[in-house]
């Protein structure tokens, strides 16, 4: 998982290569000439995150409306949504669960546009594609994903944002502001605070994350890699959500994990963070700007957008440090494997 983890810059670089950027471009252009009315996404597990983030993009970016679809409609229930005007995207490390290729399938049956975006160009869910992106990552050794998240998001953000250009070709600041983040990961991933902050969880029973925007799928991610690492209990909500109703629970004894960026979701987060000061809450804020009263694990400001494949990366490093500091192995998780087959 460590190597996983470290390998996340060069991994940055290697899909804005001029290769794999003109590939990504090429599939973009096909989109913003077919022109969907919406934008679908399925997914499942690590992979339902970057779904998430991708629907953020392509309602915030492109003005279209996009969701989550659940597999079990197709898989369970027989039914065939009229998806005809849709893009509908499956985001898969493996591309081998069978229920995000026969959600495609069914799409493709009914008209829709699809698009495979996975690290396995060779997997069933790239052959029942119309379109596909390799997110390049390489062979990810742990059972946790973690490069393969943040490849996921980079692809994503670098097809929306060609979608929007209209030829697929990203625009020269975009292209350059994106170029930046290689550097900006592997100057994230040098800071020990996480390392340093394990300890102080060792004894968690429970774990509370949240963010609003871009951010919301960032606690989402981090919950999991908590909870499938050092079987650490971790409920993920949107900043608004924690507000109506979860911020009950909170207390000294609850640690929450508040990611607050610098753009309208982390400035939002402005109303939720002194309610759980009310609470007396053990606050850690994953930002680029410290907060009274929480300890901060810092990351670099950038542009909203961007902060995802950048936020991610402390709270992988607590995963890490947490599942070794609790004793557990967070190389192999029990019960977990690699690829989970679902229907």
């Amino acid at each position: 998982m460590a190597a996983d983890i470290d390998e996340q810059p060069a991994g940055y670089a290697r899909l804005l290569s001029a290769a794999n950027a003109a590939e990504i471009a090429r599939v973009a252009a096909v989109i913003a000439e077919r022109r969907p009315r919406h934008v679908v996404f399925t997914a499942r597990g690590t992979s339902d995150h970057a779904a998430l983030y991708g629907a953020y993009l392509t309602e915030i970016r492109l003005g279209l409306p996009a969701g989550l679809a659940s597999p079990s409609v197709v898989t369970l229930f027989g039914a065939r949504p009229d998806l005809s005007e849709a893009l509908v995207v499956g985001v898969s490390q493996s591309g081998g669960s069978p229920d995000l290729a026969e959600v495609l399938r069914a799409a493709r049956a009914s008209g829709a546009l699809t698009l495979a975006v996975t690290n396995a160009p060779d997997s069933p869910l790239v052959g029942v594609a119309e379109l596909s992106v390799d997110i390049a990552a390489g062979h990810e050794r742990a059972v946790a994903a973690t490069k393969t998240y943040t490849a996921e998001l980079l692809a994503l953000l670098m097809l929306v944002e060609g979608i929007r250009a209209g030829d697929g070709v990203l625009p020269k600041a975009e292209r350059e502001a994106l170029d930046t983040l290689p550097e900006l990961a592997a100057r994230t991933l040098a800071d020990g605070t996480p390392a340093q902050l394990a300890p102080r969880y060792r004894f968690a029973r429970q774990l509370v994350t949240t963010g609003r925007g871009y951010a919301y799928p960032t606690a989402r991610e981090a919950a999991l890699k908590l909870m499938e690492t050092s079987y650490l209990p971790a409920l993920a909500f949107s900043g608004a959500d924690l507000l109506h109703g979860p911020l009950a629970m909170t207390d000294p004894e609850v640690p929450v994990l508040a990611v607050v960026g610098s753009g309208p979701g982390g400035r939002s987060m402005g109303e939720v963070l002194p309610r759980l000061g009310e609470r007396r809450a053990d606050v850690v804020v994953v930002g680029s700007a410290d907060v009274p009263g929480a300890t901060r694990l810092a990351v670099p400001e950038v542009d909203e957008r961007y902060a995802p494949l950048l936020d991610i990366l402390p709270m992988q490093r607590l995963a890490l440090a947490l599942a070794l500091t609790r004793g557990e192995d967070p190389d192999a998780p029990r019960g977990l494997k690699k690829v989970t087959a679902t229907m």
